[in-house]
């Protein structure tokens, strides 16, 4: 008893002796966060499966790297969105490779991408660069760096003298076959560019490969560029149309994607950034009789403007565009660090 009388065992939180009694939780199940070990000599699948014990963004791409092992296997036909400046930070090469090694059934991308792929397979290169200056305003440092004919894309230089080259190889080798016929559709494009990308690549021993283009048309898989207007490519293949015979069927493209997607008995979706790839891979299932049985999302984009670019995958399954059982994940960070981990680590777990 105490001195005002009370029972002690009045304030005993429970029969145990002390300890508070849990509620009864719905949604909770005891999965404690764990800690990841980082150590010298690791690989990427280690690191990766590290991941899988801590939180946030390491949890979503451990689980991006589960679902995207899955993916690689044969019986799946992959689809791959590839928009943002990919192929001038450097991440060029492991497109191509993916393609090469069977991995891509088919790739949406940007006419700058691909503009970008061909200016490094005929002789051109990106440069490290640098987005401001210490002593100069960003605009003084964009200002000197037009008068200096060098382009930026954030902390990358492209000198423009490289477009110049670019410009030549298409209206030489690219162009011309593809004005003798009636029209052609983009796809025919990008694998006549893949073709004479090859082609000068070889013939004069650039040291740099011949690129997602050109893997893809030795590999026949089908690239698709439906805002193929929006960018040097697009507006090459304008200037060289108003004297020739060449014409873009913007529909053609429609009838092989779709036809891909309605034969695939498994489909996967490796989404990388926004925009008009991503979309256009997406909404190819809404015309299949099944939907993607895999997708994954790598995007910097926040979901809760409502754009599509950032949109969750969740949110696509809401259109048809997923399997309601479909295995998905976003994963919310700079594409140029999670696509390397990404595609590193499945093929290790894969055993490639």
């Amino acid at each position: 008893m105490t001195e005002d009388g009370h029972d002690e065992s009045d304030h005993a939180d429970g029969a145990d002796g002390g300890h508070a009694h849990e509620p009864e939780r719905e949604e909770f199940h005891h999965d404690p966060v764990g800690h990841a070990e980082v150590r010298a000599g690791m690989t990427v699948g280690e690191l990766a499966s590290e991941y899988g014990d801590a939180g946030v963004g390491a949890a979503t791409l451990h689980e991006a790297v589960d679902i995207y092992a899955d993916m690689l296997d044969d019986e799946v036909t992959n689809f791959v969105g590839l928009a943002g400046a990919m192929v001038p930070t450097g991440m060029r090469r492991i497109v191509a490779d993916l393609i090469r090694d069977g991995h891509v059934d088919a790739l949406v991308t940007t006419g700058a991408n691909l503009t970008h792929d061909a200016i490094e397979a005929i002789g051109g290169k990106h440069h490290h660069g640098r987005s401001e200056h210490p002593d100069m305003t960003e605009r003084e440092h964009d200002e000197t760096l037009r008068e200096e004919g060098v382009d930026r894309i954030y902390n990358v230089y492209l000198p423009q003298e490289h477009f110049a080259l670019f410009e030549s190889h298409l209206r030489d080798r690219v162009f011309p076959p593809l004005a003798e016929r009636d029209s052609v559709s983009i796809a025919e494009l990008c694998a006549e560019l893949g073709r004479a990308n090859a082609e000068v690549n070889e013939a004069e021993a650039i040291e740099e490969g011949p690129g997602i283009a050109a893997a893809a048309w030795e590999h026949d898989v089908p690239i698709y560029c439906p805002a193929v207007q929006d960018s040097v490519l697009g507006i090459q293949a304008w200037i060289y149309s108003q004297t020739s015979g060449l014409t873009l069927d913007a529909l053609g493209d429609m009838t092989g994607l779709n036809d891909l997607a309605h034969e695939a008995d498994s489909s996967g979706a490796l989404v990388v950034g926004g925009g008009v790839p991503k979309n256009f891979v997406l909404q190819t299932m809404l015309v299949a009789p099944d939907a993607y049985d895999y997708a994954v999302q790598l995007t910097m984009d926040p979901p809760h403007t409502g754009g599509l670019s950032g949109a969750t995958l969740d949110e696509a399954r809401s259109w048809g565009k997923l399997e309601p059982a479909a295995r998905n994940v976003s994963v919310y960070a700079d594409a140029t660090i999670t696509l390397p981990l990404l595609v590193a680590a499945a093929r290790e777990r894969i055993g490639e």
